[in-house]
């Protein structure tokens, strides 16, 4: 990382203004119920050009003819929702640092989704480190040229496109209470779109509505948050809103098919030196010799549930449904962020916004710093150093 801002960053660093950083950052909104890091992480310039190569070529594989061929599968049939769009307007890829034969810090691909981020928060959390720790101004998250007011004109321009502000909300269950509820809000505040919860939106006919001061609104785009994986079999909740699998009349930000479509299903079908060696478990002739090397990974499953790290042969004979899992070659986090005391492990979001009509476009990032056994907040329930974080670079591309 940028030894310079590290070494400054590290000498200026007291607990008192990471209290006043922690108070700027609620300031207006609820308490943030993750953990938030004390730091930002400063990319180097080769890292940065590591980060996006791996990205165009992740994307190369998206943008070929034959990828929802290749992806049709990754949708399970009882959530297939129709009218799925050309491609999503969201992706992002999770890199774990790492280090190369040659000892130099590289990004090895962890998971991806064609699905919302933080795009709100990662602007808030930006700021309110620059301003609390006095960080100087060159220091960015965006690529592609883009600064904090160009970033939310194109953040805009994919969420509410032609759009009033009003005929747009962002939907999750129970949207104010989720975890990531301050992004939600970060992100109402920035676009004056509406904040819904499922039950908060009603169908007539093909239409969707919600009820302000009693006057019933026509929705026209749904900037969607909700995770089919947290529903499962619990599909009566749909009765007193709508059910997103039958025909409505609404623009879907993004659809959601592409959760599965660019996903753990996807990595398979990667050949790059940022990503592991990954396969389908059920293509697998002869199992490993050498299984302390890799993870077990159910395909369905978010926030690393279900994913088997100590993996042995027992476990594997296990599964009935191996077509649903993946075996994948054990990345090692080199513990590349100098806290006050050791060293901390980091993983990296790449975010790219996808405009109709145009090209997917990376935009900002988000960090998380570790100490666990895995990145995860509950991995790391009781460090400091760690946490949600922003990766600041000093040079614009």
């Amino acid at each position: 990382m940028i030894e310079k801002y590290r070494k400054d960053f590290n000498a200026n660093f007291t607990p008192e203004k990471y209290a006043q950083f922690l108070k700027k950052l609620e300031d207006g909104y609820q308490t943030i119920p993750f953990r938030v890091a004390e730091t930002p992480i400063f990319i180097t310039d080769a890292l940065k050009a590591k980060l996006i190569a791996a990205g165009e070529e992740i994307i190369s594989l998206i943008k070929q003819d034959n990828f929802k061929e290749l992806t049709q599968k990754a949708i399970p049939k009882e959530w297939n929702v129709p009218n799925e769009t050309a491609h999503p307007h969201f992706l992002t890829f999770d890199y774990g640092l790492c280090k190369d034969k040659n000892g130099e810090v590289t990004p090895m691909l962890i998971e991806m989704q064609g699905f919302p981020s933080l795009y709100g928060f990662q602007t808030h959390l930006t700021k309110t480190y620059k301003e609390e720790f006095d960080l100087e101004e060159n220091l960015s998250p965006y690529f592609n040229g883009l600064n904090e007011q160009t970033y939310i004109e194109l953040l805009r321009e994919v969420i509410v496109g032609e759009h009033q502000p009003h005929e747009v909300a962002l939907m999750d269950i129970d949207a104010p209470n989720q975890k990531t509820a301050i992004d939600f809000f970060v992100t109402a505040k920035l676009l004056g779109i509406k904040i819904l919860a499922l039950e908060d939106i009603s169908k007539e006919g093909k239409s969707l509505f919600y009820n302000e001061n009693g006057e019933n609104i026509k929705l026209k785009r749904i900037y969607n948050r909700l995770i089919f994986d947290e529903i499962g079999e619990n599909t009566e909740i749909f009765k007193n809103s709508f059910d997103p699998r039958e025909e409505i009349d609404i623009e879907w930000i993004t659809h959601p098919n592409w959760f599965y479509r660019i996903s753990k299903y996807t990595m398979p079908f990667l050949e790059s030196e940022f990503v592991p060696e990954t396969r389908f478990l059920n293509t697998i002739e002869s199992i490993p010799t050498d299984l302390e090397n890799y993870v077990l990974k159910p395909l369905f499953s978010f926030a690393g549930m279900g994913v088997i790290i100590d993996v042995t042969e027992t476990d594997i004979n296990s599964i009935n449904d191996p077509e649903n899992w993946i075996l994948q070659r054990k990345v090692t986090y080199e513990p590349v962020i100098q806290a006050l005391d050791a060293g901390v492990k980091a993983e990296i979001r790449m975010m790219y916004l996808w405009a109709e009509g145009g090209e997917p476009q990376l935009c900002i990032n988000l960090g998380r710093l570790s100490r666990g056994k895995m990145i995860g907040v509950r991995y790391n329930a009781d460090f400091d150093w760690v946490g949600g974080t922003v990766g600041l670079m000093s040079s614009p591309y």
